[in-house]
């Protein structure tokens, strides 16, 4: 990435800051690479203050393929079509600021707020549950165009690709054999999803991507957003929230009270005709976890057991 050492750079971060609107006094106070994946991202924090004001952090987001103008087009019409800080249901996006392309980012405010898998697991868990079916919802109806489209066809190819890699990688999983009876089983599932009515989705949607701020949420990270089928977005998400369980609770079923009391509100908001494609999306979600785990040092552990879960589930 070679723009990443001038986006570390205090002097030109306090350059292109300059030149916008009410930051033209402000000075970078620290700079945090928070996440870095080399010769692709980097995620960036920078402490700002103003003349008069507290210091701000902002969230630069650098590429090594250019800066994102299409994420940062999408959050200012989201805020523009009413997720900013005066919706009244308090579904948000966080704030766009700049983009930067002769730094390779795009600038964000940063949320302070904690992630919503915390609140799935505490006392008002069932709340935050629907919360974030209201969440998504929103986000389908609102309906902003995406340049992108993503069907199940897309999602099948992209577990066949990780589960084919898996079974390579890790002979003592089954190889081939076990892993080909998976895909197969996710292969006559995915032909059970009925035809949707595609809208925009987030198509990243979990908990982790949703801070709760106070009574405001902020959806996070629309790097996957695309036009496909709005059911997708919460099987994703009750799949992720079962995998949770497995690798916190050492019990798949620990968090079924949360998954039911968000399949439920999603599906009192669309129709009862859309619970089976939830279902399905959340299993195959669960498959792609299988890979995904083998892909972590700290998730291998839990790559049995998944697979052991996915075969029970889908019957294979």
């Amino acid at each position: 990435m070679p723009l990443l050492s001038r986006a570390l750079d205090p002097t030109e971060i306090e350059r292109v800051l300059h030149r916008l609107a009410s930051w033209e006094g402000a000075a970078v106070r620290a700079i945090r690479a928070v996440r870095y994946k080399p010769g692709r991202r980097c995620l960036i924090e920078y402490d700002v203050a103003q003349p008069s004001s507290e210091v701000v952090t902002l969230v630069g987001k650098a590429r090594a393929r250019g800066a994102d103008h299409r994420t940062f087009e999408l959050l200012r019409e989201l805020r523009r079509r009413g997720f900013d800080e005066n919706a009244v249901d308090g579904i948000c996006v966080p704030e766009p600021i700049a983009v930067v392309p002769e730094l390779g980012l795009w600038l964000q405010c940063q949320v302070r707020g904690v992630p919503a898998m915390e609140g799935l697991a505490g006392a008002n868990g069932l709340a935050v549950a629907r919360r974030l079916a209201e969440a998504a919802h929103k986000l389908h109806v609102v309906d902003v165009p995406a340049r992108r489209e993503h069907t199940v066809a897309d999602e099948l190819r992209i577990l066949h690709e990780r589960l084919d890699a898996l079974a390579a990688q890790r002979p003592d999983l089954g190889g081939v054999h076990r892993l080909g009876r998976l895909l197969a089983a996710c292969d006559r599932l995915a032909a059970t999803i009925p035809a949707p009515e595609p809208c925009g989705i987030h198509r990243d949607f979990y908990p982790d991507q949703v801070l709760v701020a106070g009574e405001r949420l902020y959806l996070l990270d629309f790097d996957l957003y695309s036009h496909g089928d709005p059911a997708l977005d919460i099987g994703n998400c009750i799949g992720h929230i079962t995998e949770q369980a497995v690798r916190t609770r050492s019990d798949p079923r620990a968090l079924a009270d949360r998954e039911a009391a968000l399949e439920d509100r999603f599906v009192a908001l669309t129709g009862e005709q859309t619970r089976p494609a939830v279902r399905a999306y959340a299993l195959l979600t669960l498959a792609r976890h299988v890979s995904l785990s083998a892909q972590r040092v700290d998730r291998q552990a839990f790559t049995g057991r998944l697979l052991e879960l996915c075969e029970e589930r889908l019957a294979c």
